[in-house]
């Protein structure tokens, strides 16, 4: 039992983290601050697939989301939360990521 627990812990590890996917688009000169930064305005919505990221259920605008900026930045990735839904829709392939846009 110890054997097989010591073999799957970093199985389980290297699972998790594989799923922490991030993509990042400047667009023109980026945002003026720094996107961790709490100044920062942020504009977040998520993207719901079906059939494991095949077919898109809902349209996420970016250049809407970003308004009149001619400067942003576009981040895409799997947040936790996205982790969780996706560990209870994924059953039904459907599947979740979040995109943030920083001015």
């Amino acid at each position: 039992m110890k054997r097989t627990l010591a073999a799957l812990l970093p199985l389980l590890g290297v699972c998790l983290r594989a799923g922490c996917a991030v993509h990042t688009h400047v667009i023109g000169d980026g945002s003026a601050a720094p996107a961790d930064s709490p100044g920062a305005d942020k504009v977040k919505q998520r993207q719901w697939y079906a059939l494991w990221g095949l077919v898109a259920r809902n349209d996420v605008q970016t250049d809407q989301m970003a308004g009149e900026d001619a400067d942003y930045e576009i981040r895409t990735e799997v947040t936790f939360v996205d982790g969780l839904i996706n560990a209870v829709t994924s059953i039904v392939t459907v599947t979740t990521r979040s995109v943030t846009v920083t001015k």
